[in-house]
């Protein structure tokens, strides 16, 4: 019966990255042809029916073009890095609460905070390792964001936490029944939006990937291969903190078409985003963090305790 369970648990883990990278690859389709319509001109159209397939085309061009290495980089950490920040990604997908076949996360949210934690490190190994002053500058750029980013994620979780008591996400839905969260704790849940903004380094914080001064920022020497798996560890992020903010603020964890057109809207609502906005300015990002975005999330904390403590 053991053995049994190993495999189910293996054969759905390989489910689960296979159903990740294919919606990957449409979610760069949807953001490419969004950008299109957005831009007043067409997005890929060519390769398949729509440019259907257009995201396959690419990957494939990626993995068979020759990587290219620079002279004085750390080679080891420099091409072990993308690889670690896809199975860091890959592995925070595992704490989904699903119904069957898998490990129930009882202490999910915190496995989520240690993920987030070490997905830092990848960015910044692969910004130094690179030995470039362009890559460096990114990488720091995005570990300085992430961390403070981090602060406020932490702390704005710990009021959904406090209203459930809780760190399993399956619990999320029986609590959402009646309301979402979304709508008691409405300015929390904008702020965890724009703070998931951050934390994936997307417009208007994607100063690690500053094309403007970095030249491309973190992976600037990056080609083929190892570009492809940081590419593919951004947009599962991306996806990724689509569907916890979902699971959070939005109704919770269900198996229904309402929750993937849920999930759909919010991954959206990122490509939106970056077809909107202009990036925002390096130092008010610091200043949005530590001068809103904490004294915001500790006011309320306080009131979300008090209401826990007097009902």
């Amino acid at each position: 019966m053991m053995i049994n369970d190993i495999y189910m648990f293996i054969i759905g883990s390989l489910i689960l990255i296979i159903g990740v990278m294919v919606g990957v690859a449409f979610l760069t389709l949807l953001e490419r042809q969004a950008l299109g319509y957005i831009q007043i001109r067409k997005g890929p159209n060519k390769v398949g029916f729509m440019g259907i397939l257009q995201p396959f085309a690419d990957v494939v061009k990626l993995f068979t073009k020759g990587p290219t290495f620079p002279n004085n980089s750390n080679y080891m950490v420099y091409y072990f890095s993308p690889i670690i920040s896809i199975n860091v990604v890959l592995m925070s997908w595992l704490l989904i609460p699903y119904y069957f076949n898998f490990i129930s996360f009882k202490l999910g949210i915190l496995f989520f905070l240690c993920c987030t934690s070490i997905g830092v490190f990848t960015v910044m190994i692969a910004g130094w390792s690179s030995n470039s002053n362009y890559a460096l500058l990114g990488g720091l750029r995005a570990v300085a964001q992430t961390i403070f980013y981090e602060v406020s994620l932490a702390l704005i979780m710990l009021f959904s936490i406090i209203m459930i008591m809780d760190f399993n996400m399956l619990n999320f839905f029986f609590y959402q029944e009646i309301i979402w969260f979304f709508f008691l704790m409405m300015p929390l849940s904008l702020c965890w939006l724009s703070s998931s903004l951050a934390e994936t380094n997307r417009t208007p914080f994607d100063f690690a990937e500053g094309e403007s001064e970095l030249v491309s920022g973190f992976n600037v020497e990056y080609s083929s291969g190892g570009f492809t798996l940081i590419f593919l560890s951004e947009y599962a992020s991306i996806l990724f903190m689509s569907m916890l903010f979902v699971l959070l603020y939005m109704g919770g964890y269900s198996l229904s078409l309402m929750f993937y057109l849920k999930l759909s809207f919010i991954s959206f609502l990122f490509i939106w985003v970056r077809g909107t906005l202009p990036r925002y300015r390096y130092d008010k990002l610091m200043y949005l963090s530590w001068k809103s975005y904490l004294p915001i999330s500790l006011n309320f904390l306080l009131f979300f305790w008090g209401l826990k403590i007097f009902f």
